[in-house]
């Protein structure tokens, strides 16, 4: 990565700058996108801002760009950095402020893009369930904001029982998603997926395969995963199998019908 897009200008990374008083360093206070970019551009790009649009709304953060202006942003970094297949990062903070949490009345926001080659194919999955839980009646459950410090705790104590992930349960014990995939679980021959009211982040794959009716909403139990026939974890960059839960194998089928 060479040049970012930082607050409406190609920069090169050594010349970017974010105010030491922004309130998405200090407070997590902003909300972030992870995108596939693929021929030189975004396929969903419009998902995506949709999503960020509503996330903004709930925190009351202005989006600084329309959509065709982030695309244009996104593919003129991609130009520059001479990608065209690539994971692009978009981050949007409420920008700097005072001391305190109170935001300010008007806010400047921060926009910083980023794009990076794509990350190999990832192998299959050994997932634990994590103590912490997924709080599935905040709001921010359903918008992609820069606190993921319960996914990182999560994923942090995947990694001490020697495992690659973690699955969520909300505080009623049913199945939310992992600490940065939404899960697709085979079960009686249909896919299913956890419902956003249960702590599941409305992931733009998901909605994808939602609206082309290849997957179900359903509330979903752990023993129901521990008897799928299939379980995937996936996000827009990746779709990985699950081959165990917490010690209990998965079988590894039925992939061609949700991929």
């Amino acid at each position: 990565m060479d040049k970012i897009w930082l607050n409406g200008a190609l920069l090169p990374v050594g010349k970017a700058r974010i105010d030491p008083a922004d309130r998405g360093f200090l407070l997590g206070d902003g909300l972030f996108e992870t995108m596939a970019a693929q021929d030189g551009a975004v396929p969903e790009l419009h998902r995506h801002y949709a999503r960020l649009a509503n996330g903004a709304a709930v925190l009351r953060i202005p989006v600084p760009l329309t959509l065709p202006q982030l695309d244009t942003a996104a593919r003129s970094l991609l130009e520059a950095n001479g990608l065209t297949e690539a994971a692009i990062r978009l981050t949007l903070t409420r920008g700097p402020g005072p001391r305190g949490l109170a935001p300010i009345a008007s806010p400047t926001p921060t926009l910083l893009i980023t794009a990076a080659t794509l990350p190999p194919p990832g192998g299959p999955l050994r997932l634990i369930t994590a103590s912490i839980r997924r709080d599935e009646t905040s709001p921010l459950s359903r918008i992609k904001t820069l606190n993921y410090l319960p996914g990182v705790l999560a994923r942090i104590e995947a990694a001490e029982q020697g495992a690659d992930d973690a699955l969520l349960l909300n505080h009623q014990g049913f199945v939310a998603e992992t600490s940065a995939a939404t899960l697709f679980v085979h079960l009686g021959g249909t896919w299913f997926t956890p419902p956003v009211a249960d702590g599941a982040l409305p992931g733009i794959l998901r909605a994808t395969l939602l609206e082309a009716g290849r997957v179900r909403e359903a509330r979903l139990t752990p023993a129901q995963l521990l008897t799928a026939e299939a379980i995937f974890a996936g996000n827009a960059l990746s779709l990985r199998s699950v081959i165990a839960l917490d010690g209990h194998p998965i079988p590894q089928t039925h992939s061609a019908a949700l991929s």
